[in-house]
């Protein structure tokens, strides 16, 4: 297999300028196979660094990444998104019940449209209690240990492992060719320092859910440096326009009662 690292300048764009800042790498191979490929969603860095606020929250994976490999022309076949989560709790929740209620329409969606094409996996929420003694911020003031005070701190637990652990497990069953990671935390850095070490003939892309940087304003988030340093390609955010394209049925069929899209989340 050999491999021509092209500036993306020189291809088609991917779905308009959104796609700008793609890696491209171009494969040459005997096997006319399409190379299986996973994505694998921390879907609460997708919802903090791209979906929150926005009326893009009824997001269709599926269609999404088969949209992007089709576009990329590497050959290759979406065979399933798995999405690391863990269930809203209606207490912290901006809408209370109604967003765990939306947060599960849309799990069921996914679900219900794509069978075993989609798979949700749940970690979960920790919070203390009585409340988490940290240090009080004071304008002007150095940082004193003395001066606390108790807040509620939650804490999503198990998702970045169970994130982990699922694309090297993967890797090690032989399941995908090809691996892309949707992310811009550098937590994940480690497992894709190992699944280069480990297995390097499986490909590794980094799409980074965040906002594309507009000229004049500040970024809303940076790429992430050290996921670009360890993927053999990287998709630095993801645009309005292509999350709008992406967008599940406002009413999605099921054997029983259809799931409508929330009203609010």
């Amino acid at each position: 297999m050999s491999f021509s690292w092209l500036s993306f300048g020189t291809k088609q764009p991917l779905f308009g300028a959104a796609f700008s800042h793609l890696k491209i790498c171009d494969v040459t191979s005997n096997s006319t196979s399409p190379r299986n490929t996973a994505v694998y969603v921390d879907g609460y860095n997708l919802y903090y660094g791209r979906s929150r606020g926005t009326a893009f929250k009824w997001l269709d994976l599926i269609k999404l990444f088969d949209d992007f490999l089709v576009r990329r022309d590497q050959n290759e076949k979406l065979a399933k998104v798995y999405l690391f989560t863990a269930p809203a709790l209606a207490t912290f929740a901006s809408h209370g019940n109604a967003s765990v209620e939306a947060q599960s329409a849309y799990h069921r969606a996914l679900k219900a449209k794509y069978g075993d094409r989609f798979e949700a996996i749940y970690g979960t929420h920790s919070f203390d209690k009585n409340g988490t003694l940290l240090p009080v911020y004071v304008p002007g003031q150095p940082f004193d240990r003395t001066q606390r005070t108790r807040v509620w701190k939650l804490e999503e637990k198990k998702t970045d492992v169970n994130l982990a652990l699922h694309m090297y497990r993967d890797a090690c069953k032989g399941l995908y060719d090809r691996m892309i990671l949707v992310s811009n935390d550098s937590d994940a850095e480690p497992a894709l320092e190992a699944l280069r070490s480990d297995f390097p003939h499986v490909m590794r892309g980094v799409v980074m859910p965040i906002r594309p940087v507009v000229s004049g304003l500040a970024a809303h988030r940076r790429p992430s440096g050290s996921l670009a340093k360890q993927a053999d390609w990287t998709l630095s955010h993801l645009s309005d326009d292509v999350l709008a394209a992406a967008q599940l049925p406002d009413i999605v069929p099921t054997k029983k009662k259809p799931i409508r899209k929330p009203a609010r989340w």
